[in-house]
């Protein structure tokens, strides 16, 4: 397989009925079935998001969207991340390319996340900082983090 894959970045409304399906396809695959979660995916929120999403040879395996503020969260938000062939740094690839979208489509200077809690460590990787106690979200523990501009990783690390 190919280690370098291909980013696709589009609104809503740029997105293929394909492309819509796929993506969705892979959300409800991972947070519904894998993680026997019962929860609405279909929050609203994707009409007004930036996708993101990679691809190797066709599939995908890493995802995110980008919400802007006062949709999801009342600041500038990343959500719905996943990746479904894991370490292979395709976490990381797509969060990277999710902040920088936040930045620059959205001028985010400050991002919020609700993680899951087992998560926290890959988020402090780049570059967010818990900023609530644990709660509860769909049944599963999560936490708030918070990125801030001046804490963006160096793209050397």
């Amino acid at each position: 397989m190919n280690n370098n894959p291909k980013l696709h970045e589009k609104t809503f409304r740029e997105l293929t009925t394909d492309e819509l399906y796929q993506l969705l396809k892979v959300r409800s695959e991972v947070f519904v079935v894998e993680q026997n979660c019962v929860y609405q995916d279909l929050d609203d929120d994707d009409q007004d998001a930036i996708h993101l999403w990679l691809t190797n040879e066709e599939k995908i395996v890493a995802l995110a969207r980008v919400c802007p503020a006062g949709t999801h969260m009342e600041e500038v938000s990343i959500g719905r991340v996943i990746t479904t062939e894991r370490g292979k740094g395709y976490g990381r690839q797509i969060m990277l390319h999710a902040i920088d979208t936040a930045v620059g489509c959205f001028g985010a200077k400050r991002i919020d996340i609700e993680a899951q809690e087992y998560a926290r460590e890959f988020y402090e990787g780049v570059g967010f900082r818990q900023t609530s106690d644990t709660f509860m979200l769909d049944g599963i523990p999560h936490i708030r983090m918070t990125w801030k501009k001046e804490s963006l990783p160096s793209k050397d690390s």
